[in-house]
Formats: C-alpha cells, sequence, structure tokens
C-alpha cells in the first residue's frame, strides 16, 4: 500500500486535460494511494486567458436584435455575436458590422460610414448609452449611398423609410446579453417614428462585461466546510489582457483537509464566477498542488 509521509508535489498539465473545455484536469495516483491525515493546496496557477465573455452555449449571451424601416415595412433583424472576449467597443463593432452587410447605413462627405445607433461607455455614470439617431427620408446633402461589394459582403442601402425612425434595439427576454450590457431583458429602444431626434437610453443595472474575471479552482477530494461548494480552494483574478498569461502564486499556502481513503486519481475542475465549468480556449495549463502530513 502506498503511503504519503512527506510532503509531495502534484503538478498537473494539459497532459491531464479530461474534456474538449479544458477545464477538468485528473492526477493518477498510484494504486491504492492512503489519505488518512493530510492537506492540500494550490502552489500555483499558469494558464493563459482564454475564456470568452461571449458564447451561446455555456453563456447564451450573444444575441440581440434590431428593427429597420424601408417605406412603411419594418424588418427585425437578429445580431449573433461570434464567441469571443468582448469589450463594449467590440459589441459596438460587430454591430456596425452587421449594419454594412445588411445595407443599413450612409456615407457622409468624406466617406466615412454613418450608423444611427451605437453602444457606449459613460464613464461618468458608470453605465453604458445606447444612442439611436433618426434615419433621413431621404439622401443628405453631400452624403452617398453605398453600394454592394460582394467581396466584403456589403449590402447596398436598402431604402429610405416613408417616416424618419430610430432603429429599435432590443433586448431578448432569453438571452443573457442583458447582463453583459445591464439593459433589462426585454428592453426596447424604441422606433420613434416622426420624432427626427436623437435618443439615448442608460443600462440600469451595474454591467458585467466580463463575468468570468474571477476563476475558482475545485478538488473533489476535499470538504472545505467554509466553501460553498465545498471542494474550492483556490482563488485566481484575470488581470491581464485576452491571450496573455496568468501567473497566480500565492503569498501564503491556504491547506485543506483531504477526506480520509484511497484513492487512485486527483480531479481538478476550474470554474467560473457562477461556479460553472468554464470554457477555456488554450489548453497550456499548469496547477502545482501541495500535499502534507496534517500536523
Amino acid at each position: 500500500m502506498f503511503i504519503y509521509t512527506m510532503p509531495s508535489t502534484i503538478v498537473l498539465t494539459q497532459n491531464d486535460i479530461q474534456n474538449s473545455d479544458n477545464n477538468v484536469l485528473e492526477y493518477s495516483l498510484p494504486t491504492g494511494a492512503q489519505f488518512d491525515n493530510h492537506e492540500v493546496c494550490v502552489e500555483s496557477v499558469a494558464l493563459n486567458y482564454s475564456w470568452p465573455n461571449i458564447n451561446g452555449t455555456t453563456l447564451n449571451n450573444n444575441v440581440f436584435q434590431y428593427q429597420w424601416t424601408v417605406g412603411s415595412t419594418t424588418t427585425t433583424h437578429t445580431v449573433t455575436l461570434p464567441e469571443g472576449l468582448y469589450e463594449l467597443a467590440d459589441i459596438n463593432a460587430y454591430l456596425q458590422y452587421v449594419f454594412i452587410i445588411n445595407g443599413h447605413y450612409l456615407k457622409d462627405a468624406d466617406d466615412n460610414n454613418v450608423f444611427y445607433a451605437e453602444f457606449l461607455v459613460n464613464a461618468n455614470t458608470y453605465k453604458f448609452d445606447l444612442v439611436t439617431y433618426p434615419v433621413p427620408t431621404s439622401l443628405p446633402t453631400g452624403f452617398s449611398q453605398p453600394t454592394a461589394n460582394s467581396a466584403a459582403g456589403a449590402a447596398a442601402w436598402v431604402g429610405y423609410p416613408t417616416t424618419t425612425f430610430n432603429p429599435n434595439i432590443k433586448i431578448l427576454s432569453t438571452n443573457n446579453f442583458s447582463d453583459i450590457i445591464g439593459f433589462a431583458q426585454g428592453f426596447e429602444s424604441g422606433l420613434r417614428s416622426g420624432t427626427g431626434t436623437n435618443h439615448t437610453s442608460s443600462s440600469t443595472t451595474a454591467p458585467q462585461i466580463h463575468p468570468n474575471s474571477n476563476v475558482f479552482i475545485s478538488l473533489d477530494n476535499i470538504q472545505n466546510k467554509y466553501a460553498k461548494p465545498s471542494t474550492i480552494i483556490h482563488n485566481l483574478v484575470a488581470n491581464t489582457g485576452f491571450g496573455s498569461k496568468i501567473i497566480d502564486r500565492p503569498n501564503e499556502f491556504a491547506f485543506n483537509t483531504l477526506t480520509k481513503g484511497q484513492y487512485n486519481r486527483l480531479r481538478v475542475s476550474i470554474l467560473g464566477t457562477d461556479l460553472r465549468p468554464l470554457k477555456i480556449l488554450d489548453p497550456d495549463i499548469v496547477i502545482v498542488l501541495l500535499i502534507r502530513n496534517k500536523d
């Protein structure tokens, strides 16, 4: 029978990853490894910041809609954000891209694209603002209409409304995109037909643009009575840019008691702030555990 009597270092790497989301690692122990009076802690964690904040599968927060009017016909268009890590400026840029491929923009006298809705950061109020602008009923002086560009996926201008309107941005009641930007589920900015004025809406709750800035390390073989769930042994903060290396070394080891028994493996899970498994794009992960006799 194998018994640990001296402090031991356990290193888990990408070779120990058990699934395609790269959030479960298992370390195989010698047969019949006995833990009668032992404790464990995280010595260090190294991984790349590669978990998205926009994801349709695990986070369900990648869809919103807008309405656009041509003539007297109003059509609803869906914006589906590809999986990735977004700041508000990136979300706004993707909305503009959708406007371009749908032909919902004009060009000013300097040949700059003119869009009629945008998301903006309001640093003074700690909110996100949504600003919509009236779409004209005819070509403004000095402006031009875009033409189709199949290579760029751009559509030609689709036509003018009979009455001026503002694009109506709709936050779905079935999607968590509302949490990202701080607008309530079911929110609509309104078509505002015939008003001809700019309209600003502000988020009503604090935007959670990075819902998983804190990451938790869970170990199945412990019972931490002060943690919920009781398997949490460590957390780290994503304090670097997307794609950059996060290296976390605790200033002081926080040991947790291992449940008594014989094990053939140690199973580590990486969880998001919501304590659900975190989808990680880059499998380059190293987690070092320290096991010692409990005095």
